[in-house]
C-alpha cells in the first residue's frame, strides 16, 4: 500500500469508522461550547416570547389558575403545565425575567445537555463521524436557544433524555422523561404513535398499557392546578389539536396560495396523508423486529401475551439504532404534514435530520447538501415561496431517504428466528453488517 492509498484509507477510516466518535465528539462539544459565548457575548438577543412568557408565569404567581384567563402581549398561554413551572423557577433565577443574559447562560446550558444527550444518541446508535459536525454546524439552532429562548428548548431537552434512556432499554424513566416533554409542548405527540408500537415490541401489552397511564398521570399531574379550576380551559388551549396559524408566520406552506392554507380540506388532506405515511411505515418498516405482520403481532399481543422466549428474541431486535431512527422518523413525518411550522419548530428536526440523511444512504457529500438548504430556507426570513418548498422538500428526502436506506433491515426475519440482522450497519461502500445488540440494563 503506497502513501495515497494510507492517506485515502485513513481518511475514510475517519469518516466511516464509529469508534472515531469518542474522541472527535467531545471535541466538537468544546468548539461548540466556546461558540456559543461568543454568540451570547456578540450577538444581540432578540424579544420574541420571553417577556410573554414572564408575564403570564407574573399572573400564575397572583393566583390565576384559568387557561382561558392568563395572556401575555404575544397572545393566551397555550402550553401545557409544566411549561409554566419551568418558567416559574426562570423567572425565579433572572430576577423576574429582568435579566435575560442570566437566562441566555440558563439556555446555553440547556443547549449543551440537550447537544450532549443527542451525541450520546448518535454514539448508541453507531453513527460514522461524518455525520457530527452537522449536530453543532445550524445557525438558526443556536438562535433558538440563545437569543429567544423560546420553550421548544426545554421539550427537545427532555425528549432526547427519553431517546438515550430508551436506547439503554430503560423504558419506564424514558417515559417519564417523555412525559415531561409532553408536559411542555404537546409537539411530542407527533412521535407517540411510533413509540407506543416500539414500547409494545418491547414489553408486551400489560406493560404498553402500564406506560401509556404513565404518560396520562404524568399530564394530569403537571396540569392539576388548572384542571381543579376549569378543565375545559386547560385542554382547549393546552391540547388545541386544532388550531390554525396565521398565514404570515408560516414556514412550511408558504408557497401554497392563502386561501388554500386556511382551508379545511387542506387541513383534513394533511391529516390524512400523515396518517397514511404514518401507516405505511408501521405496516412495512416499524413492525419488522417483530417477524410478523402488522396485523397478526397485534392480534397476538392482544389475545395472548408473548411468551418468555419470543418476547425476548424481539426485544434484542430493538437496537439503538432502530429505535432512534423509528421515533425521529415519526417526527419527520409530523413536520412534514403539520398545517403550519414556525421557526422555533426547527429545534424539533436540527438534531434528527443529520442521522435521518446518514440511515438513507446517501453519500455524505449529498447528505451535506440537504442539510445546506434545508438550513438555509430556516434561516429566510420571512419564509419564501422558494424557502418553504426546500423546507417541505427537505423532510419529504429525508423520509424517502430512510424509507430507501432501511429497506434490506431485518431482511429474513420471522417470528421464530433467532435475533440477527437486528439493524444493517451502513458501511462506506453499503456492504451490510449485523449490528451487536448488547444486553443492557432493563426496568
Amino acid at each position: 500500500m503506497n502513501s495515497i492509498q494510507k492517506l485515502r484509507y485513513h481518511i475514510k477510516d475517519l469518516l466511516y469508522n464509529p469508534t472515531h466518535t469518542e474522541w472527535l465528539f467531545p471535541v466538537l462539544f468544546i468548539l461548540d461550547a466556546m461558540l456559543c459565548m461568543l454568540v451570547i457575548k456578540n450577538v444581540p438577543y432578540t424579544e420574541i416570547d420571553w417577556s410573554s412568557y414572564m408575564q403570564q408565569v407574573r399572573q400564575y404567581i397572583a393566583g390565576e389558575r384559568d387557561y382561558e384567563f392568563i395572556k401575555g402581549d404575544t397572545g393566551p398561554l397555550v402550553y401545557p403545565g409544566l411549561h409554566v413551572y419551568v418558567y416559574r423557577v426562570l423567572f425565579e433565577l433572572t430576577d423576574e425575567g429582568k435579566d435575560v443574559r442570566r437566562a441566555q447562560w440558563i439556555f446555553m446550558g440547556v443547549y449543551l445537555a440537550g447537544l450532549g444527550l443527542a451525541g450520546d444518541v448518535y454514539r448508541r446508535a453507531k453513527v460514522p463521524p461524518w455525520v457530527l459536525p452537522l449536530l453543532v454546524l445550524s445557525k438558526r439552532l443556536h438562535s433558538i436557544f440563545l437569543l429567544r429562548m423560546f420553550n421548544d428548548c426545554f421539550a427537545v431537552l427532555f425528549l432526547f433524555a427519553a431517546i438515550n434512556l430508551y436506547q439503554r432499554r430503560q423504558w419506564t424513566t424514558g417515559t417519564l422523561l417523555f412525559s415531561c416533554a409532553l408536559g411542555v409542548k404537546m409537539s411530542v405527540l407527533l412521535m407517540l404513535p411510533t413509540l407506543g408500537l416500539v414500547l409494545l415490541m418491547a414489553m408486551g401489552r400489560e406493560r404498553l398499557m402500564t406506560q401509556l397511564m404513565l404518560i396520562g398521570q404524568m399530564q394530569l399531574l403537571f396540569g392539576y392546578q388548572f384542571l381543579s379550576t376549569d378543565a375545559r380551559s386547560y385542554f382547549t388551549r393546552a391540547f388545541d389539536l386544532s388550531r390554525v396559524f396565521m398565514y404570515k408566520w408560516t414556514v412550511n406552506w408558504r408557497f401554497v396560495p392563502e386561501s388554500t392554507f386556511l382551508s379545511r380540506p387542506f387541513a383534513i388532506g394533511l391529516l390524512a396523508a400523515h396518517l397514511t405515511v404514518l401507516a405505511v411505515f408501521a405496516f412495512v418498516r416499524w413492525i419488522r423486529p417483530s417477524g410478523r405482520s402488522l396485523f397478526d403481532f397485534l392480534q397476538a399481543s392482544w389475545a395472548m401475551p408473548a411468551g418468555p422466549h419470543d418476547q425476548q428474541k424481539i426485544y434484542r431486535r430493538l437496537s439503538p439504532e432502530f429505535i432512534a431512527t423509528s421515533l425521529m422518523t415519526a417526527n419527520a413525518v409530523g413536520m412534514l404534514f403539520a398545517r403550519s411550522l414556525h421557526y422555533q419548530f426547527y429545534s424539533w428536526t436540527a438534531w434528527c435530520t443529520p442521522l435521518l440523511l446518514w440511515k438513507s444512504g446517501m453519500h455524505p457529500v449529498l447528505g451535506y447538501m440537504v442539510w445546506s438548504a434545508q438550513e438555509w430556507a430556516w434561516n429566510v426570513y420571512p419564509s419564501t415561496n422558494m424557502s418553504s418548498a426546500i423546507v417541505v422538500a427537505s423532510l419529504g428526502v429525508q423520509i424517502g431517504g430512510v424509507w430507501w436506506g432501511t429497506r434490506k433491515e431485518f431482511e429474513g426475519v420471522d417470528a421464530y428466528d433467532t435475533p440477527t440482522g437486528e439493524g444493517v450497519k451502513r458501511q462506506p461502500r453499503g456492504e451490510p453488517k449485523v449490528l451487536d445488540v448488547t444486553h443492557e440494563h432493563t426496568e
